[in-house]
């Protein structure tokens, strides 16, 4: 049986996945690396751990299954940031990663300087500490010593350099436009925002297609020399590809870590529009030429990090499965919301200095009502999305694709449904995002001959059908809406 690798190195953890050809998942193992918290509002990782844990699950699966891919595909949490030395390909400080918040002063400043208009029109994004550029530039400010063979790239530039034996200093079209340094629509490095951030163009990887050769593995100890790397995607881009959202106007949502909202706008890059993100959804070679898939995204911070306050920081749940069998217990939450704005908010709001709000309380409430709150913060944060995203278009959305973690419960895609009054799906295979990697790997490689045989292995495993929105529903978003604009302008 031949497979394809998929590497999909998370926020927490690193999963390392076989896909067979029918698009099943024939091994799999995963590790959690460590969160480094070292000031309020900074967030790092060790590239190292990183790696090391992705070289634990690939001889994991490769050993369980006895021979080696015949392809290999990467997708990652975006926006985070590693630097580290060419010759001797070593990290010269740890990765500041995507939730990470010390440069919020530093995107103030430049929102007064009027650098906004060029950061809309050139990348799509706003101006954000999410992004990566004020990383970059706040590593070469404090942290490390510039010269020819520093190399500054997202994770996937790092395991890629790391798989290839330094042979190949590369990422792909959508990793690079989360940067805040790369023109989306020249798809090239942006002269006037490297400038801006003193960021020199030497130092940043070669800009690839999604779909296509990367280079091959050299000296590992796990796979064989050779393998060709073939595949690369953002996570929530890749995770559109797993949901095989090939259609002009198709959608999907992860609820994980956060909730990312991709819609698919077809070749054409919509103009920007206040509280969403435009982005490259994948570039796929096309008849000798590497066609562009653009899309709308709308960036919820915080979905599963709330469960995980939930369990660790308030100790209301002790494993993250319970949420929804507590949420159950009571028929609303009597009045009581929950913003989880705990680094800020994303779209539409795009506020980094509001901070999570509870609100509502009173001496009735308990865990119950709590944890509900939570579940309708992922529903209303993702309703808020949507309703931006219908206005920006001018269309409705058809459907939802749903996958990420919290997405295994069915009160909140029935939820989610109603809200929307759209068909929410939950698909057989939860792993998206890695099978999205393997996807563009193994259409690069002939392992798929086109778009439509994926297409053909996606599969619905809970579909949640929308019911008519009540008048108290309606009254409940009102309130959500007022619970949000109190949590705004806070952490200034």
């Amino acid at each position: 049986m031949e497979v394809v690798l998929s590497i999909d190195a998370g926020t927490t953890g690193v999963r390392s996945m076989l896909v067979d050809k029918q698009g099943s998942i024939v091994e799999s193992a995963y590790r959690e690396f460590s969160q480094y918290f070292p000031h309020d509002g900074y967030v790092e990782h060790n590239p190292l751990e990183i790696w090391e844990a992705i070289e634990d699950t690939i001889a994991e699966v490769i050993q369980r299954f006895g021979s080696q891919p015949v392809a290999i595909g990467i997708t990652n949490q975006r926006e985070t940031i590693v630097c580290w030395d060419k010759k001797s390909s070593l990290p010269q400080s740890n990765a500041l990663v995507w939730q990470d918040r010390r440069t919020s002063r530093r995107c103030t400043q430049l929102l007064e300087d009027g650098v906004l208009p060029l950061i809309r029109e050139s990348t799509g994004l706003v101006l954000d500490p999410y992004f990566s550029a004020t990383k970059i530039e706040w590593l070469i400010q404090n942290r490390i010593e510039l010269s020819e063979s520093t190399a500054f790239g997202t994770i996937d530039s790092w395991i890629l350099w790391k798989l290839t034996d330094g042979g190949v200093f590369a990422t792909d079209v959508t990793n690079a436009s989360r940067t805040m340094l790369f023109n989306i629509h020249d798809l090239s490095w942006d002269d006037n925002l490297l400038e801006i951030f003193g960021v020199p163009v030497s130092n940043l990887p070669e800009v690839l297609p999604s779909s296509g050769h990367f280079g091959i593995t050299r000296n590992q100890s796990m796979l064989n020399a050779g393998i060709p790397i073939t595949g690369i995607a953002g996570d929530q881009q890749a995770s559109l590809f797993g949901q095989t959202g090939f259609a002009d106007g198709d959608a999907k949502n992860t609820y994980g870590t956060g909730s990312f909202v991709l819609l698919n706008t077809g070749d054409s890059c919509p103009d920007p529009v206040d509280g969403l993100l435009n982005t490259i959804a994948w570039s796929l070679p096309n008849d000798g030429k590497n066609s562009v898939t653009y899309a709308l995204e709308g960036s919820i911070f915080s979905t599963g990090s709330t469960v995980q306050w939930l369990r660790d920081g308030l100790g209301i749940i002790k494993e993250a499965s319970e949420l929804e069998n507590l949420a159950l217990q009571c028929d609303s939450t009597d009045g009581v919301f929950l913003v989880p704005a705990f680094t800020g908010l994303g779209s539409p709001w795009w506020d980094p200095s509001a901070r999570g709000t509870l609100i509502g309380i009173t001496r009735g409430t308990g865990r119950s009502e709590i944890a509900r709150a939570a579940i309708e913060s992922m529903v209303f944060q993702t309703r808020d999305v949507v309703e931006s995203m219908r206005k920006a278009t001018g269309r409705p959305i058809r459907s939802l694709k749903a996958d990420g973690g919290a997405s295994v419960m069915n009160m909140m895609l029935q939820l989610q449904a109603n809200h929307l009054q759209v068909n929410v799906y939950r698909p057989t295979s939860h792993e998206t995002t890695a099978l999205g990697a393997a996807y563009l790997a193994g259409l690069a490689h002939g392992f798929w001959k086109s778009l439509e045989e994926i297409a053909s292995l996606w599969s619905v495993e809970f579909t949640a059908y929308p019911t008519d929105l009540t008048e108290m529903d309606e009254f409940a978003h009102q309130k959500w809406l007022l619970a949000v604009r109190r949590s705004l302008d806070w952490a200034i």
